[in-house]
């Protein structure tokens, strides 16, 4: 059989797809198809119509129309103002476009008829159609937009593909599905597509009628629940009952009234009431503003403790809580005895840094105990939020005041002793900079008027008590640190550790276990084990650890074999806690070339660090190993510019930089090494080593060095010499500008340590040297 072609213009639609049998109108605004209307009026009033692929393209090429349209006769032509066409269309027979005859002045396209393929199998077509029809007859219902008499004139379709056709331009499909619908040349194809893509939409719909009615009943219930509630106020009013919105209104003006509020702060309760009154309890906002109307209410606007000012008993309870740490006990007598004398001294910024574990937010609580003051701790390790400290603006959904109003609310004083933990280890992100918030909290000139963002009222700060804990002050951002008055809290030394754990480790935890003292008795050489073998750190964090473990385990014992009691001593530690963990570095008992004893400052307290050169033939290259770190390999290659400008002085060869490699190296290589203590050590042993003279071995040293030889100054000092002193030196070199630092180191330890203060290094080099 001939294919039956045809041509005819060809208008592209956008975003329509036209079935057979189908009957609609569009509207007509391009000029191409303008003229292929008015060409298809003048012959026969044909025209074919196919859908565009995209519906954005102005101007469409062959490739930009789908190949499968329908022939339609133009039933009825209407010109609207502004050039544009509205034409009414009935949908005829498929059609497949064969070629493009031409493009201009418009499309015109050889087609070529599709007749519908009927299906093989009569009974299955039959079965797909009452299939269909049942589906079709369930979307109807369930669309509620197709008219109902749509099924009964449906009724009179004998034709499969006639009735699939017809269904498919009632669908509401995309784009892409009416066009599947259309390319389906078969009858069986398409009533099948048919059934799916309607199972599909009936799917749709009862899940969308389903979410309609649970919203319709709950929009219902709050409708019913507001009526109810207006009947129960109008019977309310009528047996001259008072309802619950009178009642908590109220409730809310007592508190205010009995509340001795600051004058500005009782004006905004009082507005906040009448906003509540007129806005309704059940309303969003009426939830807001009760929780603003509470935390009004619940600050401590006047509240306060009162001070204990007896000096004698703070000092008690501060040499009873904590053993050592003198600068902050004279400190906060200093701050006690003014305020005796004055009476109206605000209260200080002290800023407790040190290593962990040393008690700095201990003594805070100890602090408070001592003034009678309630106490707050704040910690803001990884605080990064403006609003953590100011607050949420109340513009926000679920906004709160910040940690300071919070803190204050929970002291239930205006006066507490607000402790700040870890101001050290706060960052910051987009949010804002809670250090720079923290500006005016800790600022004893402004913060008499600090103001939280949610509240948006002034609070008198001025008679907090603020303490702040670090570990190191290198990440407090200098604004911040001006505010503070910095007080250091170093390292224990192995004495203090006894003590402590003599007078309050031990008890505590005897206590805690329920045990009588008498019947876990620790030797002083136990303790002084477990602290020199099982711990290395400046505070006793580790210490008290271990000596639970050790008690654990001695109750164990107890219980296990029936004793009654049982002594503890360095045996019994050792089988406790097994192999030792930690040792020190034991200063050499003879005098070595190039091996220099140097003293560094670590997070858990001084160490010995032994510092070794030697020296071969070679080009004058200088190698560093033992993971050294910028400022040491800095201060290696200070010391070695030092030597060349001053090889006669001290008797080396003029040309040793040429014909010379010295090698520096600093033990322990896996562990990273920093800081600005080694250069005279290195210079030392640079010397030593190339002028062949001997180190003495019982000496140690720190300080760092300039090129013109002048030694500088050094921090922590007092743990660099515990250091030294377990190591076996008995001679310590320092620069001399750290001669105000001796005072901290403990009288035992002077009394067995020579210091030498020098100012060049020719002075550390006549006194190390050996003759």
């Amino acid at each position: 059989m001939e294919k039956e072609l045809i041509v005819l213009p060809l208008i592209p639609l956008r975003g329509i797809t036209i079935f057979p049998y189908m009957v609609m109108h569009f509207d007509v605004g391009r000029e191409k198809s303008i003229l292929a209307l008015e060409e298809a009026m003048l012959n026969g009033q044909k025209i074919f119509l196919a859908t565009q692929k995209e519906a954005k393209v102005e101007e469409p090429e062959e490739n930009d129309i789908f190949q499968v349209g329908t022939i339609c006769n133009i039933k009825q032509i209407l010109k609207l103002p502004g050039d544009t066409v509205r034409v009414l269309v009935e949908g005829e027979d498929r059609a497949k476009i064969n070629s493009i005859v031409h493009k201009e002045p418009f499309f015109r396209a050889e087609i070529e008829k599709l007749e519908d393929i009927i299906c093989d199998e009569g009974n299955k077509c039959e079965a797909l159609l009452r299939t269909l029809k049942k589906a079709f007859d369930e979307y109807m219902k369930l669309a509620g937009n197709i008219p109902p008499d749509t099924m009964v004139s449906l009724e009179d379709v004998e034709s499969a593909g006639r009735f699939a056709d017809v269904i498919s331009s009632y669908l509401i499909l995309k784009q892409d599905k009416k066009q599947e619908l259309l390319d389906a040349y078969t009858v069986e194809e398409r009533l099948e597509k048919l059934i799916i893509f309607l199972n599909n939409e009936i799917d749709l719909l009862k899940i969308e009628k389903k979410i309609g009615t649970k919203v319709k009943n709950k929009i219902d219930k709050v409708q019913k629940e507001y009526y109810l509630r207006e009947q129960l106020k109008a019977i309310q009013e009528e047996l001259g009952e008072d309802d619950e919105d009178k009642k908590e209104i109220s409730k809310y003006k007592n508190r205010i009234s009995k509340a001795k509020l600051p004058k500005g702060v009782k004006e905004k309760a009082l507005y906040e009431l009448d906003r509540l009154k007129n806005s309704g309890s059940y309303s969003a906002e009426g939830g807001v503003i009760r929780t603003y109307l509470d935390w009004i209410l619940d600050l401590p606007w006047n509240a306060e403790t009162e001070d204990n000012l007896d000096i004698k008993r703070a000092r008690e309870i501060l040499e009873k809580e904590h053993y050592g740490l003198e600068d902050v006990k004279n400190r906060i007598i200093e701050f006690l005895a003014v305020k005796k004398m004055s009476n109206s001294l605000k209260g200080p910024i002290l800023c407790l840094v040190g290593p962990p574990g040393v008690g700095k937010t201990s003594i805070g609580r100890s602090i408070a105990h001592a003034l009678n003051r309630n106490f707050v701790r704040m910690s803001l390790g990884g605080v990064r939020d403006e609003a953590e400290i100011r607050g949420h603006r109340k513009t926000y959904v679920g906004a709160i005041p910040g940690r300071v109003i919070y803190g204050l609310k929970q002291a239930k004083s205006k006066n507490p002793l607000f402790l700040l933990d870890e101001i050290d280890k706060m960052s910051n992100d987009f949010r804002g900079d809670p250090a720079d918030a923290l500006l005016e909290v800790l600022d004893s000139e402004q913060n008499s008027t600090f103001r939280d963002h949610y509240l948006e009222l002034d609070f008198d700060l001025s008679n907090v008590l603020f303490i702040t804990t670090a570990n190191t002050l290198h990440t407090i951002p200098r604004p911040l640190m001006d505010r503070m008055e910095v007080i250091e809290v170093s390292g224990y030394t192995s004495e203090e550790k006894l003590h402590i754990a003599k007078d309050h480790l031990i008890p505590k935890k005897l206590k805690e276990h329920s045990i009588d003292e008498g019947k876990i008795q620790i030797s002083d050489s136990a303790i002084e084990f477990i602290i020199d073998g099982y711990t290395r750190e400046s505070g006793v964090r580790s210490l008290d650890r271990k000596v639970a473990s050790v008690i654990r385990k001695a109750i164990a014992e107890m219980v296990e074999k029936n004793k009654e009691s049982i002594s503890i001593n360095t045996n019994n530690v050792r089988k406790y806690l097994g192999p030792v963990i930690y040792t020190y570095e034991k200063s050499s008992k003879v005098d070595q070339v190039g091996v220099v004893m140097g003293m560094a400052w670590t997070g858990y307290g001084g160490d010995t660090l032994p510092v070794e050169v030697t020296v071969m033939n070679g080009t004058g290259k200088l190698e560093l190993t033992g993971k050294l770190g910028d400022v040491m390999k800095e201060s290696a290659r200070t010391g070695y510019s030092y030597i060349r400008s001053n090889s006669d002085k001290y008797g080396i060869d003029g040309d040793f930089y040429k014909n010379k490699d010295i090698h520096i190296h600093v033990p322990e290589g896996a562990v990273p090494k920093d800081g600005p203590s080694a250069g005279l050590t290195m210079i030392t042993a640079m010397v030593s080593a190339l002028s062949n003279r001997k180190v003495k071995h019982n000496i140690a040293m720190t300080g760092e060095v300039t090129l013109t030889g002048r030694a500088l100054p050094i921090g922590g000092l007092k743990e660099k010499t515990l250091a030294a002193f377990r190591a076996g030196i008995d001679t310590v070199i320092i620069p001399r500008e750290n001669e105000k630092d001796l005072l901290k180191i403990p009288k035992t330890i002077k009394n067995k340590v020579k210091f030498i203060l020098v100012d060049n290094v020719e002075e550390v080099l006549k006194n190390a040297l050996a003759e």
